[in-house]
């Protein structure tokens, strides 16, 4: 139990950064599409979406999974944590100056590629904000292996206000207030692209991140162990497979959307603008498994030699699944108040928020059920479930998108990562079985979807207010009112939440 209460512990101080961190994209939402509601502001939206959709994807490229190596082996206690350190730090020195140095080359291919031509610039500080965030991985992950969430959440929080407030200088301040004023930095702030002003905040933001990272790599040394270079790497490179497999499940939608809907160009852009305006409602879950997944990982690899270690997986996963419905519930059921948080413009795409929800519910359960093949060192399923999981996206979005838009998108991504769950658990109890619960799992999800479903049929009726947010109310009770009944034994022996269980 201990070690649950750690890890629940850790998780809420990555929650509280990564809760920060995801605000700046859920802030973002409203600024950006209540500022740009104008047909250019809606296209620069859409390329600054499609933009950061690709920045995930040369993220794989950057780290080549490299920060799950340092947790995997920094658990072992014949590798020196010095020369661990310094063999995966010197090693993302070396690949970062030579991917950083290749793609400056090909900025304007690259932008061209991406529909953003006329604006290379955007690429070179794309790259740099990918500089100094694949640098600061391994003294993040040093953080977080260390159990240090506090001062990773200050870190995480410290870029967040960097990040708001360089955006709303440069996109509100600026052009509103001081767009008559003759100095240099207004001219040239005028004159910008607002997809640029972005991403020069986001890199600013990334540098700050990477000068406060300071006291975690000032005692690097360029020495790189190259027998336990190539261990970790033979450990590590698969982990590229499955993260670029990973990024086409989340970012192809919107690549696919632009290119297969059977419209102009500045109507394709439209559509996507305004399902990657909606997609950022699901923040509430994603900010939840980031969360998880930070003090997850090396929760596992610390835990794989315990006698208990099964039974304690599957303990984290009944919790962890009962979080996410919470989530579900949470954002689906108010949906008529998290609608505000993107320009009316943007509202005809609030249909496929519920679906896109549970594809990150299913999203979170994988990652979950994911630490068998990483503790087994079977890193080729996770290739293979991830491949297919790629396929599923690649070919339901070529059929569909045309006739059924945005919904196709949506609709695919739930297809494919619940395609992936099923996988990757029938895989799991074959070579690592873990005593999971999934007959309550699956019923707590079931009844998740039946409580929002009538929630959304009685509101239906009703445009009032208080009437839909009370009804919200009424379910969302009912859930937990559920939950404490099912789990009261375990709740009632938490120390806070253990007072309030009769």
């Amino acid at each position: 139990m201990s070690g649950i209460k750690q890890l629940a512990g850790q998780t809420i101080w990555y929650g509280l950064s990564n809760v920060l961190t995801k605000l700046i994209g859920f802030l973002l939402t409203p600024i950006l599409t209540y500022l740009m509601t104008d047909q250019k502001g809606v296209q620069e939206y859409g390329d600054f979406s499609l933009l950061y959709a690709w920045i995930g994807v040369a993220n794989i490229v950057y780290t080549y999974g490299l920060e799950t190596g340092y947790f995997r082996f920094s658990s072992d206690a014949n590798v020196s944590q010095k020369q661990l350190f310094n063999t995966t730090f010197g090693s993302y020195v070396i690949t970062t100056l030579l991917l950083s140095g290749i793609l400056l080359y090909y900025s304007q291919p690259i932008s061209e590629f991406l529909g953003i031509g006329k604006l290379p610039q955007a690429i070179v500080l794309t790259v740099l904000v990918m500089v100094f965030d694949t640098l600061s991985t391994i003294p993040f992950a040093k953080l977080r292996n260390e159990n240090r969430p506090r001062r990773y959440a200050f870190i995480k929080i410290f870029g967040v206000v960097v990040n708001i407030g360089l955006v709303v200088l440069f996109i509100y301040f600026i052009p509103k207030h001081f767009s008559d004023s003759g100095n240099a930095l207004t001219r040239w702030v005028m004159h910008q692209n607002r997809v640029v002003l972005l991403v020069l905040a986001n890199t600013i933001q990334s540098l700050f991140v990477f000068l406060f990272l300071y006291p975690e790599w000032k005692r690097f040394r360029f020495r790189i162990n190259k027998t336990l270079w190539r261990t970790v790497m033979r450990y590590s490179t698969p982990m590229i497979i499955i993260g670029l497999a990973g990024m086409i499940n989340e970012v192809m939608d919107r690549q696919m959307l632009k290119s297969f809907l059977p419209y102009s160009m500045d109507e394709n852009m439209r559509i996507v603008a305004i399902y990657s305006a909606n997609y950022r409602i699901s923040i509430f879950i994603t900010m939840f498994i980031t969360a998880f997944r930070m003090a997850a990982e090396p929760f596992f690899f610390k835990q794989k030699n315990a006698s208990n270690a099964k039974q304690t997986y599957a303990r984290v996963m009944k919790w962890f699944v009962i979080t996410l419905c919470i989530a579900y519930l949470f954002t689906g059921l108010y949906l008529h108040i998290w609608q505000g948080i993107i320009g009316r413009g943007y509202r005809s795409g609030l249909g496929i928020v519920p679906i896109l929800l549970m594809a990150n519910v299913f999203l979170g359960v994988y990652y979950n059920l994911s630490a068998w093949y990483k503790l087994t060192d079977k890193m080729y399923w996770g290739i293979i479930i991830t491949a297919i999981g790629a396929t599923i996206t690649l070919v339901g979005n070529y059929l569909f998108i045309p006739k059924f838009e945005m919904y196709a998108g949506a609709t695919v991504t739930m297809v494919c990562y619940g395609s992936m769950v099923v996988l990757a658990y029938l895989l799991g109890q074959k070579y690592y079985p873990i005593p999971y619960a999934w007959k309550k799992l699956v019923a707590y999800m079931v009844i998740t979807v039946l409580l929002f479903l009538v929630n959304k049929t009685l509101v239906s009726f009703t445009h009032n207010f208080w009437l839909k947010t009370g009804c919200a109310t009424v379910f969302m009770c009912i859930f937990l009112y559920l939950v404490g009944r099912v789990e009261r034994k375990e709740l009632k022996s938490l120390p806070v939440i253990g007072r309030f269980i009769g």
